[in-house]
């Protein structure tokens, strides 16, 4: 399949991380085992701390166990973690893991070699960039400040999760961060691996474009109809002077 054409006049990127920016593998091989091994700790050492507090209330919302003591909420994490299911309480405490591993330096964080150049050159020509991830703002913006480049968050201009926008899969999540950054749904444009995602931002008048990697969960199963691309270069963004 041709790969030209894929040349969009708009405001706005907003990015997914895993599969899109980065290698899902990275995640599930370093990241999950990283923060299985620090719940424990988390919950008996920080479990007061509002932010912490908060998501033990979700689990136990979640679980419907509103009594579930520091063992059952590991218990059910890691569940989660085992199914790779993206919710937001499990979200939240392995942000908070990450973002101290990161600044810790255990952890730097992965992009494919074609994306902070591309990434550079949009932000220089006036393109604002987003970041729209399931992982929590705090993981994201761990992410981006601890890249093997350096601290890439000077280019972005926003973050965004499942949390502050809502699930990934429905159009009014992509509704909201449109009005928060204050950007028409025509002057967007996503980049994903999930059909599904790229289905809800067109559903919500954005442009969208699928990322295709080799070697990650989506590559087989394809983007659907949507534009699809192999690396960031193969897109050519710009934002016109109107």
């Amino acid at each position: 399949m041709s790969l030209a054409g894929l040349s969009y006049d708009v405001d706005a990127v907003v990015l997914d991380i895993e599969g899109t920016t980065s290698a899902t593998g990275f995640v599930v091989d370093v990241l999950y085992p990283y923060s299985r091994s620090r719940f424990a700790a988390l919950l008996s050492e920080r479990g007061d701390d509002p932010e912490v507090a908060r998501a033990v209330a979700q689990v136990r919302a979640e679980i419907g166990d509103p009594d579930a003591d520091a063992v059952r909420i590991e218990k059910a994490l890691n569940a989660w973690l085992d199914e790779d299911r993206k919710a937001t309480p499990l979200k939240t405490l392995q942000g908070i893991i990450w973002s101290e591993g990161f600044a810790r330096g255990d952890l730097v964080s992965h992009f494919y070699d074609d994306v902070v150049p591309v990434l550079r050159g949009w932000h220089a020509a006036g393109v604002r960039l987003y970041v729209y991830s399931s992982g929590s703002v705090a993981a994201q913006r761990a992410w981006f400040a601890n890249s093997p480049e350096g601290d890439l968050t000077p280019l972005v201009s926003g973050l965004h999760d499942t949390e502050t926008a809502g699930p990934k899969q429905e159009p009014e999540s992509y509704r909201r961060i449109a009005e928060s950054a204050g950007v028409p749904a025509a002057r967007l444009l996503f980049l994903s691996d999930r059909p599904g995602e790229l289905d809800a931002a067109r559903a919500a008048g954005w442009h969208a474009v699928g990322i295709r990697r080799p070697g990650e969960p989506y590559f087989e199963q394809g983007v659907g109809n949507h534009a699809q691309a192999g690396t960031f270069d193969e897109i050519t963004v710009s934002r016109s002077a109107s």
